[in-house]
């Protein structure tokens, strides 16, 4: 219910677990406990019910808007870079070198500069493309100074 806050609390290098949506009530709260992790939830009845020592109530359905809110709430700073965590499993990014980047990039994104990271755990690619330039206008109006 959370999966795009999910994304965009690691793109400011939160570091957020995101379990599937099957996954039981009583999991969440076991696997936050035990991770000390705070559990963002809408599900009020979830939040009732089993009274989490760690947990908030995200209020809007807008992801950008539910980013706002919890930066707020938990006075979150701006990161010294944004992307550092992979946007699909959340492990830190490594930097590829720009030697070993030219052969692994798109050829359409070899000149855009910038570094290249890679997910050591999914393996997936990140670069400077013209999806980064949307994020940090998108994160720009939600978040004046954070970019």
């Amino acid at each position: 219910m959370l999966g795009r806050l999910a994304r965009w609390l690691r793109v400011i290098g939160a570091d957020t677990l995101q379990l599937p949506i099957e996954a039981p009530d009583i999991d969440l709260v076991a696997r936050a406990a035990a991770e000390d992790r705070v559990l963002l939830t809408r599900d009020r009845h979830l939040l009732r019910e089993l009274r989490l020592a760690r947990a908030w109530a995200v209020r809007s359905e807008t992801p950008l808007v539910q980013l706002v809110e919890v930066v707020n709430e938990f006075d979150l700073r701006p990161p010294p870079e944004l992307l550092t965590r992979c946007l699909l499993c959340n492990s830190p990014l490594t930097h590829i070198p720009p030697s070993q980047a030219w052969a692994e990039l798109p050829p359409s994104a070899r000149d855009l500069g910038g570094p290249a990271r890679r997910c050591p755990s999914c393996g997936r690619i990140y670069w400077r493309g013209s999806h980064v330039r949307r994020i940090e206008a998108a994160l720009a109006a939600a978040l004046p100074g954070w970019c």
